[in-house]
């Protein structure tokens, strides 16, 4: 088969569609023909040699894909060759054939097409073990998204707007900030020209919860815009590693900090995060109130180019890799 290989750390100039030995399914796993899969932030990073993959996981890129079930390891039941799946991935999407365990399978929801399916699993994942299996977001509460025209913040609108929530986003643009309102953000606020947590409080009073991207540079403002018992997830670092916190804030508001990653989890922890995935948010994608949101799709052949995209900043939503062109 064909992958795409890193041929030493550094540019997009530096991936390389390559004719790699199949990967085999063992016990418990299936072996996925690749129809597309999907760009993510921590690829940017791997490919620089910043994050390397979990023990025993693909060395290749792709943190999820979608496909068809091409042959079943020893003891997967439930299901068949032949199956439409997408899949969350340890490594390994960046290819023609991916090697996936049963337990990060999910089946394409409803009309998804195949391809779009591609850039579902890793922002559904992410988005409901942090806002909805830890978080707890409930109706009525206030969700404050950063990043909102993002894969992650895309997605994590349309989750807050079907539980009953008030979203609030930030983004860069006068155009993102209007593809997010379209996607049913209530309140949008300008990362570049206004102060978030200014006009959240005016408007809103503070955030129940807030989904970050930023991590330091953001952390003391964050507490400052969360309402009495918020909960601050922080689930990136564009914003640097090392922040200063103010534990009297934090307890004057009973608020919470979290912090977690998905791709380092236990196989058992990422099971249960896809069950649950499964059983309460495919039927909303089924139904068409949360949707994949795609904002162009690449050859794989072609990822040098969809690493420059993502980089960019400019698209809206996810950057997908179709295996077949």
């Amino acid at each position: 088969m064909y992958a795409i290989t890193i041929r030493e750390p550094g540019d997009p100039d530096v991936l390389e569609w390559t004719e790699v030995p199949d990967p085999r399914p063992g016990p418990g796993e299936v072996l996925l023909e690749v129809a597309a899969s999907a760009v993510n932030r921590a690829d940017l990073l791997q490919r620089r040699g910043h994050y390397p993959p979990p023990p025993g996981a693909s060395e290749t890129l792709g943190l999820e894909c979608s496909g068809t079930i091409a042959e079943l390891g020893e003891g997967v039941e439930g299901w068949n060759v032949g199956d439409e799946v997408c899949a969350l991935l340890a490594g390994g999407g960046y290819a023609e054939k991916a090697v996936v365990p049963a337990g990060q399978l999910l089946p394409v929801p409803g009309e998804v097409e195949l391809i779009a399916a591609a850039g579902l699993p890793e922002v559904a994942c992410t988005v409901w073990a942090n806002v909805v299996m830890h978080a707890k977001l409930t109706e009525g509460e206030v969700l404050l998204v950063h990043g909102g025209a993002g894969g992650i913040g895309t997605h994590a609108i349309q989750v807050g707007k079907a539980l009953g929530a008030t979203v609030a986003v930030t983004a860069g643009s006068a155009d993102r900030l209007e593809s997010c309102r379209q996607l049913g953000a209530d309140l949008t606020i300008n990362y570049k020209e206004e102060d978030f947590v200014e006009v959240l409080k005016k408007e809103t009073g503070g955030a129940h919860v807030i989904l970050d991207n930023m991590g330091a540079s953001y952390l003391s403002r964050n507490v400052d815009a969360l309402q009495q018992d918020g909960r601050l997830v922080i689930i990136g670092m564009q914003g640097g590693v090392k922040g200063e916190l103010n534990i009297g804030s934090l307890i004057g508001k009973r608020a919470s900090v979290f912090a977690a990653g998905l791709r380092f989890r236990p196989l058992d922890q990422k099971a249960a995060i896809v069950a649950d995935v499964r059983e309460r948010l495919w039927p909303l994608v089924s139904e068409g109130a949360v949707k994949p949101i795609v904002g162009q799709v690449v050859p794989m052949a072609e990822a040098a180019n969809a690493h420059r995209i993502l980089e960019e900043g400019s698209v809206f939503g996810k950057v997908l890799l179709a295996a077949k062109s």
